[in-house]
């Protein structure tokens, strides 16, 4: 698999993309930055959005990339999110006020999009991969992952504060390649990352050490824009071993 980090934030500033990342150019993880960093090609090319939650940042192009794609596209862009998320997504966001409604335009039997919820802790199908999802612990249902390609397979937290479902669902998982993590907050806001369901540095430390089997490489990202620079001194202080804070633009091979 080759993953390909559209947007690496905890929101958008210049030069910072809200969280997406693409996966072997047909699957994204989350929605923050996708319709602002591909092309109409590469986008026809997307058919499937997997959603960790329903919060702006994460799904913010799933609309705009409907718009695009409508009469490009024979097969709906299928968009697979919690039953709490799709409801979200059906009552606030595809609901003729604030977008109109592409679950059923052109018609509500060929939709450009197409909301399908998942189950969690059963393995669900995506095209060609196996996907095992959690729930973790933020304001909103939110979900975790392991994505399963052939032998390999990544996790990815979702935006989540201290949780050991994810870390229990990452230890099992066959042939682990790589664990996407969220960070948000320096250690010195502590108090806000708690209440809005976020790590810090002091709480990463804590996660990681979970992880029951032998270390993999872990990617660190959704970082606030605002405290980016004081993010990643406060992590490189911590001299995490095979820790890496993820940039637009960079890219993972599962």
């Amino acid at each position: 698999m080759r993953i390909q980090v559209l947007g690496s934030s905890g929101g958008e500033l210049r030069g910072h993309g809200s969280t997406c990342f693409l996966v072997d150019g047909r699957l994204a993880l989350d929605a923050g930055a996708l319709t602002s960093r591909l092309g109409l090609e590469e986008l026809d090319r997307v058919d499937h959005v997997l959603v960790t939650h329903a919060h702006l940042d994460h799904v913010k192009d799933v609309p705009l990339l409907a718009d695009l794609m409508v009469g490009r596209r024979r097969r709906p862009v299928t968009v697979h999110a919690s039953k709490g998320a799709t409801a979200t997504l059906r009552r606030s966001l595809f609901n003729g006020r604030l977008w109109p409604d592409f679950t059923r335009i052109p018609s509500a039997h060929r939709p450009v999009v197409r909301l399908a919820p998942f189950p969690y802790g059963a393995p669900f199908r995506i095209g060609p991969y196996a996907v095992t999802a959690v729930k973790v612990r933020h304001t909103v249902e939110s979900s975790g992952f392991v994505v399963r390609r052939g032998s390999s397979s990544f996790a990815i937290s979702g935006d989540t504060g201290p949780t050991t479902a994810f870390w229990r669902l990452a230890s099992g998982a066959p042939g682990l390649r790589a664990i996407l993590v969220e960070l948000s907050f320096p250690s010195r806001m502590q108090r806000l990352a708690d209440r809005s369901g976020h790590l810090t540095p002091r709480t990463l430390v804590g996660e990681l050490a979970k992880l029951e089997r032998d270390p993999v490489p872990v990617y660190l990202y959704h970082l606030k824009p605002a405290f980016t620079a004081e993010l990643k001194a406060e992590v490189a202080a911590l001299g995490l071993r095979g820790v890496k804070v993820l940039e637009g633009g960079d890219e993972i091979a599962i």
